[in-house]
């Protein structure tokens, strides 16, 4: 997703398809581990009932539509190094512990919302790029979600990231040392989707996590940006990259369709998309919407709450894909549409 910067061998199963047993890298089938004696632990989202509403959000800027649709939590956007480093801040401009974003963040929980730190996105270095090992990246990891209060982290991850097999692996045995630290640390990994579902990138980061014994609560499809040879109605990719990419999560771990479908979230771009001939409409957020809540996903957001809101003609610090969503719409309307 775009930047605020722009104005398997292992013990233990992934956490959330651990209802249906480990994968083979982690100790063998369900029935083998029910012969074994082995009795798994259901991951939080897993228990959960219903769809829920998390947008993304700037950490830094408020938006007067952060809290239509009344999310459940906020995707806090992003976390990443400070240049070259292993200091973690927020955009790579403000300190992880700056007042004025520990002052915001504390404002979005009023209503009783959680927070997610995200790591990554599209622009600067994630962390995992810049640490030179995994105690140190765990520690700068801690910091980010000790200073936002949070029990929860996702690794938005794209780009060179994505295709560089170091830091991947590195960032696996991280996050399991994180883990270990902080059991009730909840994971989620935001990756590129397409209509055929989740590249070999992306199945080969989900494959070191388990690797490394990560417990993994959710898998996050972008649902956006599918080049210019798709310019069909973009809820219809949606719903089409999704199904492809359950079959990927019920295969790579071994599990059942609805465990698999409760271990994936949907992310949108609302409005206009990177792709000129690419617009999600308020129509396809309502229908991503309706298909989550009947396949039991997870959680479903929107890049991002600050876009929520119609372009004004003629105002030249409006841009459609950082400010404003380029269609016609009244202030928070995807919000609405997305939390149902």
């Amino acid at each position: 997703m775009r930047s605020f910067l722009v104005p398997t061998a292992g013990l233990t199963c992934l956490l959330v398809l651990a209802t249906a047993g480990c994968s083979t890298g982690s100790g063998g089938s369900a029935e083998e581990q029910q012969a074994k004696g082995a009795t798994p632990s259901p991951s939080v989202s897993a228990s959960a009932s219903g769809t829920a509403y998390a947008p993304y959000v700037s950490a830094v800027e408020p938006s007067d539509n952060d809290t239509a649709g009344s999310p459940s939590t906020y995707n806090l956007a992003f976390v990443i190094s400070d240049g070259s480093g292993c200091t973690p801040e927020w955009n790579g401009t403000h300190a992880v512990d700056d007042s004025a974003v520990t002052s915001r963040i504390s404002a979005l929980k009023e209503s009783g919302a959680t927070v997610r730190v995200s790591f990554g996105g599209a622009s600067g270095k994630e962390l995992g790029a810049t640490c030179s090992d995994a105690a140190a990246l765990a520690e700068a990891y801690g910091a980010a979600l000790d200073a936002a209060g949070s029990t929860q982290a996702d690794f938005d991850i794209e780009g060179d990231e994505l295709t560089d097999a170091d830091s991947v692996a590195l960032r696996s045995r991280a996050i399991a040392l994180l883990q270990e630290e902080r059991p009730d640390l909840e994971v989620s990994f935001t990756l590129p989707v397409m209509p055929s579902g989740l590249d070999e990138d992306g199945l080969a980061l989900l494959k070191s996590a388990n690797k490394y014994d990560v417990q993994v609560s959710t898998v996050n499809l972008m649902t956006m940006n599918y080049g210019e040879s798709y310019d069909g109605d973009m809820g219809a990719y949606a719903i089409t990259s999704a199904t492809a990419a359950q079959a990927q999560l019920k295969d790579v771990f071994g599990t059942s369709d609805a465990t698999a479908w409760r271990a994936m979230a949907l992310t949108s771009m609302l409005g206009t998309n990177d792709v000129a001939n690419e617009t999600f409409t308020l129509a396809d957020a309502a229908e991503v919407r309706e298909f989550a809540e009947e396949k039991g996903i997870s959680w479903v957001s929107m890049w991002s709450t600050f876009r929520d809101q119609q372009c004004e003609e003629g105002t030249a610090t409006d841009d459609a894909l950082t400010n404003c969503s380029g269609v016609e719409q009244s202030p928070g309307a995807f919000a609405e549409a997305f939390s149902g």
